[in-house]
C-alpha cells in the first residue's frame, strides 16, 4: 500500500512507523520520477507488513524536501526507526533498489 505523505504528516507515517519505509521523493513534472513510481509501487506490493512505502511531492512539501536534502528527483529515501537509513538518487532500476532495502527489511 502507497501512502501520500506532505510535511504535515511525515513525522506520523515515516519517522514513528514500526516498518522500514521507503519515501518516494518526487514531483508530477519529473519523467525520470515517472519511470521509478510504478516500480516503488511495485516493491510495496511485494514487501506488504515488511516495508511502508509512502510518496512525498516536493512541490507540496518543501519543508520536509529542504530538512532531508533533497536537491535532485527522483531520490528514494530508506528511514528506519525515525532515521534516514540510505537512499538512492536518480532513476535506477528495480534491483538496485532492492539491493538497497533488503538489508533494512530482513
Amino acid at each position: 500500500m502507497e501512502v501520500v505523505i506532505d510535511d504535515s504528516n511525515f513525522e506520523t507515517e515515516v519517522l514513528n512507523s514500526d516498518l522500514p519505509v521507503l519515501v518516494d521523493f518526487w514531483a508530477p513534472w519529473c519523467g525520470p520520477c515517472r519511470m521509478v513510481s510504478p516500480i516503488v509501487k511495485e516493491i510495496g506490493e511485494e514487501y506488504d507488513g515488511k516495508l511502508k512505502v509512502c510518496t512525498l511531492n516536493v512541490d507540496e512539501a518543501p519543508k520536509t524536501a529542504t530538512k532531508y536534502g533533497i536537491m535532485s528527483i527522483p531520490t528514494l529515501g530508506i528511514f528506519k526507526n525515525g532515521e534516514i537509513a540510505d537512499g538512492i538518487v536518480g532513476a535506477v532500476p528495480k534491483n538496485a533498489i532492492l539491493e538497497k532495502v533488503k538489508p533494512h527489511i530482513e
